[in-house]
C-alpha cells in the first residue's frame, strides 16, 4: 500500500490563473525574473557548461533570453522528463505549490545525468506573512472561525534535508528576503493575481469572502506593516535550493569515527592566554 500525498493544490485552478497571468500586469512579475536572476547567478558560479537543459516553469517566455535551447516543462504531479537525459534541471518558482515536493526532487534528479546539477527557486515560509496575520485577524473578528488562504510554505531549515531525501549529493539551500511596498491591500492583490500567486487551496472556501473581511484585513494591515511612508510591507522569502545527481567522482564527506586528530587533542595543544 502507497501513501497518497494529500491534494494541497487545485491544479485546474492554478493553470487558468497561470494562463491569466500573462495577460495582467507585465511589472508584478518582478519576483519572477528576480528569480531568474539568482539561478543566473548560482549558475554562473558553476564550473560547468550545461548542454542538455529542462526548465519547469509556468512562464517559459521569461526564460527566453536567458537558456538557448532548454526543454520547458509546465508544473504537474507528472513531469514527464525522461531518465538521465539532461545535465542541468531547473525548477522554477513553482515547487511551493507541489502536491508532492518530494515527488518532484525525485523525478527532477532522475532526469539528471550522473553529475547533473539541479537548481529550484520557491517561496518560504516567512513570504507574506504580514498577509496572513492581517487575514486571520480579520476573518476571527467577522466571522469567528478560519479558512486557508495563504499556502503554507516551507522553512528554509527543512528544505536541506528534502534534497537529501531526493538522492541529491552536495545539498545546499540559502534564502534572499525581498521587501516591496504597496499602496493598499489592493494594490498587493493585483500584483499576486498578475504573478498567479493568489489562493489555489484546494480546501479554500468556494463562496466569495464578504467585502467587510477585505476591509477589516486592510485595517488591520495598515495599522500593523505600514512604513514611515505609510505604505503597506510585503516580505517575499526566496529560497534556492541546489544539489547534485550522484557520481564516484564527486567529494565525499568523511566517514565518522575517521578523523586522525581528536578534537581535545587539538585544544589541549593550543596556547590560550590566561584569563583576566
Amino acid at each position: 500500500m502507497t501513501n497518497t500525498p494529500p491534494i494541497m493544490t487545485d491544479q485546474p485552478a492554478q493553470f487558468l490563473r497561470r494562463n491569466r497571468a500573462t495577460t495582467l500586469d507585465p511589472s508584478a512579475m518582478f519576483l519572477r525574473e528576480l528569480a531568474s536572476d539568482e539561478a543566473q547567478d548560482r549558475l554562473s558560479m558553476v564550473n560547468r557548461t550545461f548542454k542538455n537543459v529542462a526548465v519547469v516553469t509556468p512562464f517559459p517566455d521569461l526564460w527566453g533570453n536567458r537558456l538557448q535551447n532548454a526543454h520547458f516543462v509546465r508544473p504537474a504531479d507528472n513531469l514527464g522528463l525522461e531518465p538521465q537525459a539532461f545535465d542541468l534541471v531547473i525548477h522554477d518558482l513553482c515547487l511551493h505549490w507541489a502536491n508532492d515536493p518530494v515527488g518532484q526532487l525525485v523525478q527532477s534528479r532522475l532526469a539528471l545525468q550522473p553529475d547533473g546539477f539541479f537548481l529550484a527557486t520557491l517561496f518560504g515560509g516567512q513570504t507574506l506573512h504580514q498577509l496572513r496575520t492581517a487575514l486571520a485577524t480579520a476573518e476571527s473578528r467577522t466571522s469567528g472561525g478560519l479558512s486557508p488562504r495563504v499556502a503554507p510554505m516551507a522553512e528554509i531549515r527543512d528544505l536541506g534535508g528534502l534534497l537529501q531525501r531526493a538522492g541529491l549529493a552536495l545539498p545546499v539551500a540559502d534564502a534572499i528576503t525581498q521587501t516591496a511596498t504597496y499602496e493598499s491591500l489592493t494594490a498587493l492583490m493585483h500584483d499576486l493575481r498578475a504573478m498567479a500567486e493568489t489562493n489555489v487551496l484546494a480546501a479554500r472556501l468556494r463562496t466569495p469572502s464578504p467585502r467587510k473581511l477585505f476591509d477589516e484585513a486592510a485595517k488591520i494591515y495598515a495599522a500593523e506593516f505600514s512604513d514611515d511612508a505609510g505604505r503597506l510591507q510585503a516580505t517575499f522569502e526566496l529560497i534556492v535550493l541546489s544539489g547534485w545527481a550522484p557520481h564516484p567522482d564527486q567529494q565525499q564527506p568523511l566517514k565518522p569515527g575517521s578523523a586522525s586528530h581528536s578534537l581535545a587533542d587539538v585544544l589541549a595543544d593550543l596556547k590560550l592566554p590566561p584569563k583576566d
